[in-house]
């Protein structure tokens, strides 16, 4: 018996020898260093399977599981730790006279230490060939168990479960064993381990078992919410720190970017190439900007200013569309946020190269290599601009496919509107279609108008904003600041709102400037009375039948 716990009137001691460790790891990394420090310092091992044999390729000399268990490992690895010589070993308290007289009547020894890291399931199933037979066989079972019976009885018990604390506990054998304090963080670590991976887990299993709801949990079905499946009765998932941010939205609020562990999609897996760090707001407005550009499907850019678009186009090249976004309003392009859906090429350099320009951040899918090297060296803010690549893929895939947003005390989720609406869908509500020419422009303007924040209406020439009316507690407000922003370029362009009119009153402000037509969702109670108007002013009108709120 280790005689460090043998005294049944010790209590919990400061620091605990390391003399018998139970070693069994899928990370083999950094496996050769802690042998050989094990086997200077003495240490008897205990392992298994692969680990076992590694170990002894390093000439330690290791006794296997099944000779402690007295039973073989069986079903194919399944069962192997699972057993009292071995728990009884790991969590006997070391003051507790009753704990110790076990031991001793059935000949268990400690574990002074576990050494134990999981199977990689997070890695294994985000291959696309992996089949739920194949997942299923990497949900370590023993592990888990080891680890959080270890971390249980860190008074006692030394627990590792990441290779990057090798280093620490080869220096607490050297000197004499680890202290309280140190098992005490360690064990914390080792409950974030199993937390993490059993979150894993739970979010894999949920989607395999086609769990989406509690029986008697259906959600009320409302306008064309059947289309998408039942909301989850529980999300479970772990948040990294990714970003460490210098404050929030203002300089008195600390603040940090978080993503669910795994994923790399989104800005969760945003590369900086250059610049200043990113701030809260520039994260916020990356936000707004990547994600309109990515529902426009043409070479498109987009400029974003407190989470608004101030211009955005599309254009058969990314250079131009760009160029139309940053004229459409010069002066909040200003310190602006851009983004592009295609490669930022050495014209769009060119661009943003001219004098009395600056952007604060530059997103796209990639840039170019000389696109690079000319903003960071030719502009006077060549220093302060912000390059970033987002990749491409499903940003929503690690959070169940929600959208999470934070309220005081709570989380509202709801899935993305980040479907293309189809216009061949749309109905002519008024007694004449709008002319041909205009279809793509319609297109481009309501899909404009469902990132713009609420109240909100655009108005469009060709495929480029040219006004916005955003945030206005009433939408004749919205129509007419969307009006005198575009000015001239409202006559003969299109105008789009993200909801219905509920008066006719806005009717006469988009005649009076002379747009060419509407598009907008319908379904108000005066629907007849702004048709009405409509056909009175002789601007033709599609009603799309979906709304776009965005708050």
């Amino acid at each position: 018996m280790n005689t460090t716990h043998a005294n049944p009137t010790t209590p919990a001691v400061d620091v605990v020898p390391i003399r018998r460790v139970l070693v069994s790891v899928f990370d083999k990394t950094g496996l050769d260093r802690l042998a050989a420090a094990l086997k200077v310092a003495g240490v008897r091992v205990a392992s298994t399977g692969g680990t076992a044999t590694a170990l002894a390729s390093q000439g330690v000399v290791v006794v296997d599981v099944s000779a402690i268990t007295g039973f073989p490992e069986v079903l194919d690895g399944r069962v192997k730790t699972l057993h009292p010589n071995i728990f009884a070993g790991i969590l006997a308290r070391g003051d507790r006279p009753d704990d110790l007289a076990v031991l001793e009547d059935y000949g268990i020894e400690r574990f002074d230490a576990v050494i134990v890291n999981l199977y990689d399931f997070q890695s294994v199933i985000a291959k696309p060939d992996c089949t739920p037979a194949q997942a299923i066989e990497l949900i370590d079972i023993g592990g888990p168990s080891l680890v959080r019976a270890a971390a249980k009885n860190y008074a006692f018990t030394t627990v590792v479960t990441s290779p990057a604390q090798y280093d620490a506990l080869i220096a607490a054998i050297g000197r004499g064993g680890t202290a309280l304090a140190e098992r005490r963080q360690l064990a914390a670590a080792a409950f974030d381990h199993t937390a993490r991976y059993d979150a894993v887990i739970a979010r894999w299993m949920a989607q395999h078992a086609g769990l989406v709801a509690e029986p008697g949990e259906e959600p009320t079905v409302v306008g064309d919410a059947g289309d998408e499946p039942p909301l989850p009765a529980r999300v479970t998932f772990e948040l990294d720190r990714r970003l460490p941010l210098r404050y929030g939205e203002n300089p008195h609020q600390s603040a940090a970017m978080y993503a669910p562990a795994g994923t790399h999609m989104g800005l969760a897996g945003l590369k900086q190439l250059c610049g200043k760090e990113l701030s809260y707001n520039n994260l916020l407005d990356l936000d707004a900007a990547t994600r309109l550009a990515g529902l426009l499907q043409e070479p498109s850019a987009v400029v974003v200013k407190h989470t608004n678009p101030c211009g955005a186009a599309t254009d058969p090249t990314v250079a131009a569309a760009l160029a139309a976004a940053m004229a459409a309003d010069p002066t909040s392009a200003f310190g602006s946020i851009v983004a592009v859906n295609r490669l930022f090429d050495r014209d769009c350099a060119e661009l943003l190269c001219a004098p009395g320009l600056f952007v604060e951040v530059v997103a796209a899918p990639a840039f170019a290599k000389e696109a690079v090297e000319m903003l960071t060296t030719r502009p006077t803010w060549k220093g302060s601009v912000r390059l970033v690549e987002v990749p491409a893929g499903d940003p929503w895939e690690a959070t169940a496919g929600l959208e999470l947003r934070s309220v005081a005390g709570a989380i509202l989720a709801q899935r993305p509107d980040d479907v293309c609406d189809d216009p061949a869908t749309w109905r002519v509500a008024t007694k004449t279609a709008p002319a041909t020419a205009l279809t793509q422009d319609l297109d481009f303007a309501f899909t404009l108008v469902r990132r713009l924040t609420s109240n909100a209406i655009a108005v469009c020439h060709g495929t480029s904003l040219a006004g916005a009316g955003i945030g206005q507690t009433s939408r004749v407000d919205a129509v007419r600041i969307a009006l005198e922003k575009a000015g001239s370029k409202a006559q003969g362009g299109v105008l789009a709102s993200d909801a219905f009119f509920p008066f006719p009153d806005s009717i006469e402000l988009i005649a009076k400037a002379g747009i060419a037509a509407i598009v907008q969702p319908g379904g108000s109670k005066r629907d007849a009375e702004v048709i009405a108007a409509a056909d009175a002013a002789g601007i033709p009108m599609l009603f799309t039948s979906r709304r776009h709120f965005r708050h």
